[in-house]
């Protein structure tokens, strides 16, 4: 379970209520309204003392998993679009070394979804965690690029063609 330590207090201030046509009236700095001293009295909840309180949340199914929580390994294949294959390829440092978006660009031209272009590059690259992510987003490891290659084709080493294969047979 993750903790986050907070404080809370709430302060409310409002015009003792007469009668039924007179409603409250609430005054806020933040807001610009000032602050009427002489009617109204702040009203404190929570501990008055100033102590701190740990607030404890659980995250996803088992409390503590990314994926349980939808952060990780929840998307599918139309979650993924062309800005998720620009900030791979950026992340993994291919802009640096190709000096030109034009291997991403000839990519994007031929009508291959971003999700299958992003595992062509997580292959290429020995992205484990990346190329787990992308398969259970239902990325196809078949889809060829222009020089006829897929995603096994370009696959860093066999261990990483093994990951690819064997994560396709589990979910077969």
């Amino acid at each position: 379970m993750a903790s986050i330590p907070c404080t809370t207090h709430l302060l409310f201030t409002s015009k003792p209520q007469i009668s039924p046509s007179n409603p409250p009236i609430f005054t806020s700095q933040f807001l610009g309204i000032p602050r009427k001293l002489s009617w109204s009295t702040p009203t404190r909840l929570g501990p008055s003392n100033g102590s701190r309180a740990t607030c404890w949340f659980r995250f996803g199914n088992r409390g503590v998993d990314a994926e349980g929580a939808g952060i990780y390994g929840s998307q599918t294949r139309d979650d993924f679009d062309r800005d998720d294959v620009e900030q791979y390829f950026n992340y993994m440092g291919m802009l640096a070394v190709e000096g030109t978006y034009d291997k991403m660009e000839a990519l994007l031209s031929q009508n291959i979804h971003p999700v299958d272009i992003l595992l062509m590059m997580a292959a290429s690259e020995g992205d484990q965690p990346k190329i787990e992510e992308l398969l259970r987003a239902g990325a196809s490891y078949t889809v060829k690029d222009a020089d006829g290659r897929t995603a096994l084709e370009r696959a860093a080493n066999d261990e990483i063609k093994d990951l690819i294969l064997n994560f396709s047979t589990q979910k077969a």
